[in-house]
């Protein structure tokens, strides 16, 4: 029998720390918006860089739904 190795998320950028707001806590409240403003401008971007495979799974999870699956999912804050 082997020991399975524990799965490692080191690899997925969405699960590291967000260097610009590294210091966050030290901005002020306008600085904050700002930073966050320009974070989520990111966000159009990265989602069309991906959006065929974004499209690809809609396809099979709602094919999924339908045969009366289920979808969990989980998500943590954001900086």
């Amino acid at each position: 029998m082997t020991k399975e190795q524990p799965t490692t998320l080191d690899h997925l950028t969405t699960e590291g720390r967000n260097p610009a707001s590294s210091a966050i806590d030290a901005l002020s409240a306008i600085e904050i918006v700002r930073l966050m403003n320009d974070e989520d401008a990111r966000v159009a971007a990265a989602v069309a860089a991906v959006a065929e495979s974004i499209a690809q799974a809609v396809e099979v999870i709602a094919e999924r739904l339908s045969q009366g699956g289920r979808l969990i999912y989980i998500g943590a804050g954001t900086s």
